[in-house]
């Protein structure tokens, strides 16, 4: 699982981040940047493999509806139609979005493809239902975050299955060429009439992998639970200085060591920054106030990106 942060750290704008496996892409915001510069000018941006003429792009999450998260979806919609995309497009956000969208539809003009706008709670999402690339059981599960507005966070969960042990699957006469679909989750109908489930050949699941995005919100239960033994986790880190909670809390935001409590708590793996306020010139100058409470915490930038790989197993 491929995690991108394509736009919206050194500035509260433009933000828009990417999930990908070898064969789907989930997009996560589609925002236009914003400036204090007044001659500034923002530029298009291109995503490999959806804004690049392949269009491969299966959804987009709101976190929220504020301008800095919604405003580059018209363009989005447009450049997908010009590619000459067909199949339909699912875009996904927090209540509000049957007001949202109905106005956003018309700035993006005529479209060769349907778009389905899906109002979100908090209940998961099999992304199967998405693309088959999904592996089986793969879940996404948004949560309410603590925002000025309606938001969500969004946890993406990517179970491992046992190991398929090749002997039980000779001994129920399942023919090799379906061994790969036992693997990846399918039962299968034998000839004798009986059906092979992958319970059947396969070991107790294995660990998965969790990547958590925050969205903006401060601190709350919610997201401390989403975030619990995460692999990847993006929080929200408005504000710098520790000094600077009573301005976060009021704005809905969290600061560069409330997030990092939050990180801790949770027992994740890698904890990345991002968000920042447009007056953080240098972020990784206030980084020491994040790793003194996470000493593995790491400042965001526009273009980082990871593969999450499996744990290595000893054989």
């Amino acid at each position: 699982m491929k995690l991108c942060i394509h736009r919206g750290t050194h500035q509260i704008g433009g933000i828009a981040a990417e999930i990908s496996t070898a064969s789907t892409r989930i997009l996560i915001d589609m925002g236009d940047e914003l400036s204090l510069d007044p001659n500034f000018v923002s530029a298009p941006l291109n995503i490999p493999g959806v804004t690049d003429g392949n269009g491969h792009c299966d959804a987009v999450l709101f976190t929220h509806y504020h301008g800095d998260h919604i405003f580059g979806l018209p363009g989005l919609l447009q450049t997908l139609g010009c590619q000459g995309r067909e199949r339909p497009l699912t875009l996904y956000g927090p209540e509000g979005l049957g007001e949202v969208w109905p106005a956003l539809r018309p700035l993006a003009g005529p479209l060769p493809y349907p778009v389905r706008a899906v109002q979100l709670d908090t209940d998961p999402i099999d992304l199967t239902t998405l693309s088959s690339g999904w592996p089986a059981g793969a879940q996404l599960t948004p949560f309410r975050t603590r925002h000025r507005v309606p938001s969500r966070g969004y946890r993406l969960d990517l179970p491992r299955a046992g190991r398929f042990d090749p002997a039980k699957a000779r001994a129920l006469n399942v023919p090799g060429p379906a061994w790969k679909l036992l693997q990846r989750g399918q039962s299968i109908p034998l000839e004798s009439g009986a059906v092979v489930a992958p319970a059947d050949v396969l070991g107790p699941a294995r660990r998965g992998l969790r990547f958590v995005f925050s969205g903006d919100t401060a601190p709350c239960p919610a997201l401390e639970q989403a975030a619990q033994n995460a692999d990847l986790f993006l929080c929200d880190a408005t504000y710098p200085d520790n000094e600077q909670e009573a301005q976060a809390k009021q704005w809905g935001h969290s600061t560069f060591a409330q997030g990092a409590a939050i990180a801790k708590k949770a027992d994740v793996r890698r904890f990345w920054l991002m968000h920042y306020s447009p007056m953080i010139l240098e972020p990784e100058a206030a980084l020491p106030n994040a790793q003194a409470v996470f000493p593995a915490a790491e400042c965001g930038f526009d273009g980082k990106q990871i593969i999450l790989q499996y744990d290595e197993e000893t054989t």
